[in-house]
C-alpha cells in the first residue's frame, strides 16, 4: 500500500491504469486528505454463473417490491455509500475518490444500480466498467435486503452485457452468502488480463455493454449486445430471476 499525497486529484487515466493493473484506491476515512493503493493477496470475485439466489431473495426480486434503475442517481448513490451508518460507522470513500468516480461516470465508465422504495433511495451500488470487467466499489442498504437486490440486478445486467469478471475486492461474510469467493492474486491477474484482452491493460480489448439489459437482449449468459434500437419494454424482477437461473 503506497500513500498518495493529500488533496491529490486522481486523474482518470491514472485510475484506469491502476484498475487494469489490479490495484485500487482507498482512504482511511471520509475526512482523510489522501488515498492509498491496495492490491490484496486474496481477491474477492463473484463468478457471474455462481451467484447464489436464495429462495427469499428470489421471491423478493420477482415481486418487484423495490423499483430498480441504473445510472439514474449515480451521484446520490456514491454519496449514500460514503455516509456513516450504524452498521458501518467508518467509510473508505473520501472526497478524492468521490470526485474521481464522478468524473469516470461523466465519461460513461462508472455506473450505478439504484434501489427505490417509493420515491426514496433505499440502497444500491456503484462500480467501474473496463473492457469486460466490472469492478464493484461499494454497496449500501437503507431498507431490508436492498443491497442484495442491487447485486442480483447487477449480476443479471453484467451477464446480459457480456461481462466476464465481477471484482468485489474483498470477500466478506455477507458477500460469501451470495457466491463471492477468494482467489489468489496470480489467479485474479489472469482473469483480469482475459477480461481486458490478453493482458494488454485494456488496450484494444472488446468492451462489454452495461446498458444491454435495458434493451432486453436475449436472456442468456454472455449474449451479444442487441442493436441500440432494440426495445422490448421494461425489465421486470421475473426477468432477472429467469436470467440468474440460467448457466453459461
Amino acid at each position: 500500500m503506497r500513500p498518495m499525497a493529500p488533496d491529490f486529484d486522481l486523474d482518470p487515466q491514472t485510475l484506469l491504469q491502476a484498475y487494469a493493473s489490479g490495484i485500487f484506491p482507498m482512504a482511511d476515512d471520509r475526512d482523510a486528505p489522501g488515498v492509498y493503493w491496495v492490491e490484496p493477496r486474496m481477491r474477492g470475485v463473484l463468478p457471474l454463473d455462481g451467484f447464489h439466489l436464495s429462495r427469499s431473495l428470489r421471491k423478493l426480486v420477482a415481486s418487484d417490491r423495490y423499483r430498480v434503475t441504473a445510472d439514474r442517481a449515480f451521484e446520490d448513490i456514491i454519496a449514500l455509500c460514503a455516509e456513516s451508518a450504524s452498521d458501518r460507522p467508518e467509510t473508505w470513500i473520501n472526497a478524492t475518490i468521490e470526485r474521481a468516480f464522478l468524473r469516470l461516470h461523466e465519461m460513461g465508465l462508472a455506473h450505478s444500480v439504484e434501489i427505490w422504495d417509493g420515491d426514496r433511495l433505499a440502497g444500491g451500488l456503484y462500480g467501474l466498467a473496463l473492457g469486460r470487467a466490472f469492478f464493484g466499489e461499494s454497496m449500501v442498504s437503507r431498507a431490508p435486503s436492498a443491497s442484495k437486490v442491487a447485486l442480483a440486478w447487477l449480476v443479471a445486467r453484467l451477464r446480459a452485457g457480456g461481462f466476464r469478471l465481477l471484482d468485489c475486492q474483498f470477500q466478506t461474510d455477507h458477500l460469501a452468502t451470495m457466491g463471492v469467493v477468494e482467489i489468489p492474486r496470480a489467479t485474479y491477474s489472469a482473469l483480469l488480463s482475459a477480461a481486458l484482452g490478453l493482458g494488454s491493460a485494456g488496450a484494444g480489448a472488446a468492451s462489454a455493454d452495461f446498458g444491454a439489459l435495458d434493451r432486453r437482449v436475449p436472456l442468456a449468459a454472455g449474449a451479444a449486445p442487441a442493436p441500440a434500437d432494440t426495445v422490448s419494454g421494461p425489465v421486470s424482477g421475473k426477468d432477472i430471476v429467469q436470467l440468474l437461473g440460467q448457466t453459461s
